[in-house]
């Protein structure tokens, strides 16, 4: 049965069924979760063991390679990548594309499994190893406290107190904190003291442990009773240490008499956070997964508001990253933008098809749109960018279906027909054809939806989007569409479209008193009608002209700027901050400081937060946060307004060549998408660290040349300074102490030696014994380190075991991929694309000798294009098959799939063009965006050759059935790509759609153009049609 006619024969179905579709899509729309990008699993965890006091060549041996090994016993692996420094090693596990995000926690149990099996192997005082795999998780909210006159101490019972309340709000899943400082019990010692009353300190130290331990006296029986013994003595506060009474060689004293307790800070610390100049604790919050993060971050600012009275006065609140509120506002903006494109098509359809058909093609576009929404809601996509700026994308195609059965039936009722007729008559002719060719369009996007790696996973929700609207769109058309053409278009509609289309004719007053007339007889039709004769008479000219422009296309296209990417719009950029390696983490936070009291007065910018010692907390997904680094810092600047970030980079990066002479700092801007940090990255492979080191430097020197490149570095950074004590193995020996007992007294004496645990409540406050200030401050004291020595039983200057004191330099950090050492020399474009400069900087580094086992490897971005193109690549082929083997189902032959295809290659006129006149980069989203223009032109070239068929099987001649069918198709096909190319205008002020939308726009236009003129000439060709 025709569907159109169970349709109008069952309207009040057909009507309620599609107010229930419009409801759930109301309902859908509230219930979808919103994001302001789409997410994307990363699929590493880290693997930490520290191995305390070993350098970083013995991390790497020792500890790193064991590790290594264990890991890659994983069938799943991908790569393993190593840094290895002193006292750490942190290992980033990468595992295979094809496994998501709900078979990695089984993963990440298995990797744990291995680890743990690799225990055994390492060396003694390595480990225990840590494998964190929740690296990846965002904090949706990322905010920070701080307060005038309060100490970080306050700061933290503040944020302690918080953490516990908010993990309660709805949607939130955990809670991390950022800058907080730890506190910790010192026990700073006389050394001349000491020395005197002759007390070792393995002595304090044992009383110290024994203080505040928790001890078990057990119960005794008391008649009935059975009552706790626990006995006093038991210290309580940080004051009662300095009353310690200790015992050596039978003299008693207090711990004040050779020394005194303090609370403090435990130095140095791992990081920090400064907002506007003020110290600062930070607060990460992240989302559960397919949690709302708009309603969670209303939710969090009810509660925070509630908590107010519990938060001291003068405690203020700063927002770093707030993503419920930029979801707000991109939300907000792609809606408007939807709306107004959906008005540009409504108005096209008015102004070419009249008002009532106009209106109706709205309305089931519109119908067409919030139903979607309902479908999407039970995939699991949610309102973000690829989501709704997919729907922008499909607009144009989701009426293509609704133009054709709407323009049959006007065409049927100029001819007579009554409307009812009309409707079943061109959906039963088209509905077939219309499903076929909405497949193939769907297939056009469909490489980019089963692509396994984190671009693909991207980029899923505009393939989800457009299959289901797209088919959607299908089914309104040959079930709403005649209904409602049956109960509002007249012939009187289909008249009076006649008249506008023929306007320049005087004899359209005495034609529409004729019952049966031919609505093509208009100046305008007549005249394609001439040209198209003309072009197929000529037909040998007519091909190599569009030879000729397409070789130009082809030639022109060589000339497009490149990219993979492009950079966020965010209203916020980074400037990273390096320190020559080794710099104390006190010098790196003055310097930043320092940077972000000059940066603050720059015009335009609002905040300035300053991260110390490492990248913060991961706040955005495409935000890949540096690793501990004391010499590292990290400016996040907030800016009035985006337009300012552009002007602002170059003013920082110039501030900080003027004013820093000694470090390495330069802005940049977020990315939209995955990606890789530092955009251009020359690997160099191979065994020996010197000889890598040496060809870095060529390749720095050579970056450094290039006025276009900016922020050049090696991640294995400068060798740092060592002072080793030079020990007299026999003098120690006969003195009995060794080489730990130097170690433990050298580290004493400055940066202070770990003896235990102080509880206080909550709290576990690490008890540290070190030297005073004024000793450990002074590099010359490391001379006058007293040692106690069991032999002689007194203490000893450590000159009378050491001979001397050497300086060497050493690799603090050494990284390896895949077991083998690996040293990045990285850069970024000051100026135009990575690719141009990328260009100018491969042969030049490509030139530099390599020695015998060494390798060049290039990574950053042109690595991750490639693998995001490749990974497509790699589907295209399947579904450019599928396509053609839907084309030949259609038509039941191999010609006129043949005349269909040999169109496609022409959108590459209008692209280059396109991409040339407006300047924008042929990137990722470009590519979508031409695979996508692809299944257009098939979807536009099977409606004509199908209406060729028709006039065939009606009995036309052959070449009057190539005629009449480019004309009789010559107004579908052209509102169908001008409602396409109009809705896009949108886009077209979106830095991640531009690319997208000047390809199908420009692409669109230009093709259907030639795919009206050009496919009846390859059709007369191919039939030798004469």
């Amino acid at each position: 049965m025709n569907i159109a006619k169970l349709s109008i024969e069952r309207k009040t179905i057909t009507l309620v069924l599609t107010a229930a579709l419009v409801l759930g899509g109301v309902i859908g729309y509230q219930n979808m979760s919103r994001l302001e990008d789409p997410e994307f699993t990363i699929k590493d965890a880290l693997v930490i063991t520290p191995y305390a006091g070993a350098t970083a060549r013995e991390v790497e041996e020792e500890v790193s390679d064991e590790m290594e090994v264990a890991v890659q016993k994983m069938s799943q692996l991908d790569e393993v990548k190593s840094r290895s420094e002193r006292g750490l090693s942190t290992l980033t596990v990468t595992m295979q594309e094809k496994y998501d995000k709900s078979s990695l926690p089984q993963i990440w149990d298995e990797l744990r499994r291995k680890v743990n099996d690799a225990q055994s192997s390492l060396p003694p005082g390595a480990g225990p190893s840590i494998v964190v795999d929740d690296y990846g998780d965002v904090y949706g909210v990322f905010i920070v406290f701080y307060g005038d006159g309060y100490s970080y101490a306050e700061l933290k019972k503040v944020t302690d107190m918080l953490r516990r309340e908010l993990l309660l709000v709805e949607d939130v899943a955990k809670i991390d904190s950022f800058g907080e400082r730890k506190e910790a019990v010192y026990i700073e010692l006389d050394r001349d003291r000491i020395a005197q009353l002759g007390v070792p300190p393995s002595i304090i130290i044992k009383e110290l442990q024994s203080k505040n331990l928790v001890s078990d006296a057990g119960r005794a029986k008391v008649g009935a009773e059975f009552i706790t013994l626990n006995p006093t003595g038991e210290y309580t506060t940080v004051d009662d240490f300095n009353g310690l009474l200790l015992n050596a060689d039978d003299k008693q004293f207090y711990l004040r008499d050779v020394g005194k307790v303090t609370r403090g800070y435990v130095d140095p610390y791992n990081n920090a956070i400064i907002y506007d100049g003020k110290n600062a604790v930070g607060l990460g919050i992240s989302t559960v997964s397919g949690g709302n993060v708009v309603t969670m971050g209303a939710a969090l600012e009810a509660r925070l508001m509630e908590l107010r009275p519990d938060i001291p006065l003068g405690v203020k609140v700063g927002v770093v990253s707030l993503q419920s509120e930029a979801v707000n506002i991109a939300i907000k903006g792609f809606i408007v933008s939807l709306l107004e494109a959906v008005a540009i098509v409504v108005v096209v359809l008015l102004f070419f098809m009249g008002a009532r058909s106009g209106l109706l093609i709205g309305a089931v576009l519109t119908i067409t749109i919030i139903g979607s929404l309902f479908f999407l809601e039970r995939m699991g996509v949610a309102l973000e960018r690829i989501s709704l700026g997919a729907l922008i994308i499909a607009l144009g195609m989701l009426v293509d279906n609704a133009i054709v059965v709407v323009d049959g039936i006007l065409v049927g009722l100029q001819k007579g027909k009554k409307p009812v007729d009309a409707a079943i008559d061109v959906v039963k002719q088209s509905a077939i054809p219309l499903l076929g060719a909405t497949i193939i369009a769907i297939m056009a996007f469909a490489a980019i939806g089963t692509s396994q790696d984190s671009t693909g996973e991207f980029c899923r929700s505009l393939f989800q989007v457009i299959m289901v609207s797209l088919l959607l769109s299908w089914v309104t058309a040959v079930t709403l569409t005649p209904l409602l053409g049956t109960m509002f278009l007249k012939k009187a509609e289909a008249k009076k479209l006649a008249k506008g289309e023929d306007a320049e004719s005087a004899q359209d007053e005495q034609k529409d008193t004729q019952k049966d007339e031919d609505p093509y007889d208009t100046p305008f039709y007549r005249r394609y009608r001439g040209l198209l004769t003309t072009c197929i008479r000529f037909r040998w000219v007519t091909v190599a002209a569009v030879a000729g422009i397409f070789v130009t296309a082809v030639f022109g296209f060589g000339f497009v700027k490149q990219s993979f990417f492009p950079p966020s719009t965010r209203p916020q950029f980074m400037v990273d901050l390096w320190l020559p390696q080794g710099t104390h983490i006190e010098q790196t936070e003055a310097k930043a400081k320092e940077l972000e009291a000059g940066v603050r007065k720059m015009e335009g910018v609002s905040h300035v937060s300053s991260l110390i010692g490492q990248g913060g907390l991961r706040f955005l997904l495409t935000y890949a946060p540096e690793r501990k680094n004391s010499s590292y810092a990290q400016l996040l600047v907030d800016v009035e307004d985006a337009t300012h970030v552009d002007k602002l980079i170059p003013k920082v990066d110039a501030y900080i060549k003027q004013n820093f002479p000694d470090t390495l700092g330069y802005g940049y801007k977020f990315e939209l998408g995955p990606g890789s940090k530092g955009k251009i990255q020359a690997q160099f492979i191979g065994p020996d660290s010197d000889i890598l080191r040496n060809l870095a430097n060529q390749a720095r020197d050579i970056m450094e040349a290039n006025s276009k490149a900016k922020a050049v570095r090696t991640d294995w950074r400068q060798r740092t300074k060592v002072i080793r004590p030079v020990i007299i193995e026999e003098q120690a020996n006969l003195m009995g102490i060794d080489r730990k007992e130097i170690a433990d007294a050298v580290r004493r004496a400055f940066q202070g030696q770990a003896i235990g645990v102080y509880r206080e409540g909550d709290l576990l406050l690490p008890m540290i014994m070190r030297a005073p200030e004024l000793e450990r401050d002074n590099i010359d004291s490391l001379r006058s380190i007293q040692i106690w020595s069991w032999s002689a039983r007194q203490h000893i200057p450590i000159t009378e075991v050491v001979s001397g004191f050497e300086t060497s330099y050493e690799d603090e950090i050494i990284i390896r991929e895949d077991r083998k050492r690996t040293i990045t020399t990285f850069c970024d474009p000051s100026s135009g694309t990575s690719n141009e400069l990328l260009a100018e900087l491969m042969p030049k580094i490509e030139d530099i000798e390599l020695p015998d086992g060494y390798q060049l490897h290039w990574a950053g971005e042109y690595e991750d294009s490639g693998e995001a193109q490749g990974s497509l690549m790699a589907s295209i082929p399947v579904f450019i098959g599928l396509m053609i083997l839907a084309t030949i189902c259609l038509f039941n032959n191999l010609r006129q799939p043949l005349v269909i295809w040999l169109c496609v290659p022409l959108a590459l006129i209008g692209v280059s063009a396109g991409l040339l006149s407006t300047g924008q980069p042929f990137g990722f989203m470009a590519l979508l965006g031409f695979l996508s223009l692809s299944g257009m032109l098939i979807k536009n070239a099977i409606v004509l050759i199908d209406e060729i068929n028709a006039q065939l099987a009606d009995g036309a001649a052959p070449m009057e059935a190539i005629l009449a069918s480019g004309t009789s198709r010559l107004r579908p096909v052209a509102m169908a790509a001008s409602t396409t190319a109009l809705g896009m205008l949108p886009l077209f002020f979106d830095a991640f759609f531009v690319s997208m939308a000047v390809t199908i726009v420009f692409g669109l236009v230009c093709a259907t153009v030639l795919t009206m003129i050009v496919v009846p000439v390859f059709y007369a060709i191919v039939y030798r049609i004469k």
